[in-house]
């Protein structure tokens, strides 16, 4: 069972129906029993880090996440709160990743919103994609890079797309709305 991470964050109902479309059935859920046995943990998140940090340590699923021992993928503001501090809202965050999330600086039109390509592309999520591939990103706020960088997508500077550490894995894309190639990125990782 894939168990999908319910919280005061968008985007849910368009990661549910991107694992359905390729043949999975998954489970939205804030239930700390069901997330520990699920095989596999989606962690997605479109909203404002200090908020949805908020819910999730009333909730108690801050530590939940962090000890989790299954693939986790954290996509957009999932993976922005699986890094150690966001600049929105001075929020610490939970702290797999060692890299600051940090506002754009707006020498270009923010957020940045659209389809870009990456590079560096480090992770066994990327099996068959080449780096050529484009992604589609909507956010105003990026990871550094790290030494858990997997991936790298230039816009302003150059940020983590992806990062990957033990059984966690982030995008800053939206893989579910990445067409293909994002259904390429989801299905390897569910084969994990």
């Amino acid at each position: 069972m894939i168990a999908i991470v319910k919280y005061n964050a968008g985007n849910i109902t368009s990661v549910k129906n991107a694992i359905e479309r390729l043949g999975y059935s998954c489970i939205v859920t804030d239930d700390e029993t069901i997330l520990k046995l699920a095989e596999k943990v989606i962690f997605p998140g479109v909203g404002e880090a200090s908020s949805a940090m908020n819910y999730l340590k009333e909730k108690g699923l801050d530590e939940v996440i962090k000890n989790l021992k299954q693939p986790v993928l954290g996509i957009c503001l999932g993976q922005q709160l699986m890094c150690q501090f966001s600049e929105e809202g001075n929020t610490e965050c939970l702290g797999i990743f060692e890299a600051t999330v940090k506002k754009f600086e707006p020498k270009l039109k923010v957020p940045h919103m659209g389809w870009n390509n990456i590079s560096k592309l480090n992770s066994e999520l990327y099996n068959g994609i080449s780096a050529d591939e484009n992604f589609y990103f909507v956010h105003s706020f990026y990871a550094e890079i790290s030494e858990e960088t997997t991936a790298v997508c230039d816009y302003i500077v150059p940020f983590s797309a992806s990062m990957q550490k033990d059984n966690f894995y982030a995008t800053q894309f939206h893989p579910e709305k990445s067409s293909s190639v994002g259904e390429r990125l989801l299905l390897n990782f569910l084969k994990l």
